[in-house]
């Protein structure tokens, strides 16, 4: 399945736990339902995956941990906050280059629309 299959199966499960849940809840929540929903679907799902950074002849068994990755191919960064910043743009596009993966997904929860709380963050895609 290619990244652009898995968004779409991925939007649609943001959708549908936004229209459940709501906006404003702490960003735990909506990742452990994220967790479940896209397991449930049948998807190879990675939780609070721990990444390793390397620099020259030192790596860091966790440089950072990716909230979900999906299929290996997607990241999802998680957040549930008044607004989105350049700094988690940055970010994700910053685990995308470590990881080598092309597509990330940086969804805010706490939008009162959740089309408004999604951003495509590629790397080469």
């Amino acid at each position: 399945m290619s990244e652009n299959d898995l968004s779409k199966i991925i939007v649609n499960t943001c959708f549908t736990v936004h229209r459940g849940m709501g906006p404003g809840l702490f960003e735990s929540v909506y990742e452990e339902i994220l967790y479940y929903e896209l397991k449930k679907a049948g998807l190879s799902i990675e939780r609070q995956k721990g990444i390793p950074v390397y620099w020259d002849s030192l790596k860091m068994d966790i440089g950072f941990k990716a909230d979900i990755i999906v299929e290996r191919k997607v990241i999802l960064e998680l957040k549930s906050v008044e607004e989105i910043s350049r700094v988690h743009q940055k970010q994700l596009l910053t685990y995308l280059r470590l990881t080598k993966m092309k597509l990330g997904l940086l969804v805010n929860f706490n939008e009162e629309l959740i089309k408004d709380g999604i951003q495509r963050i590629v790397n080469g895609l």
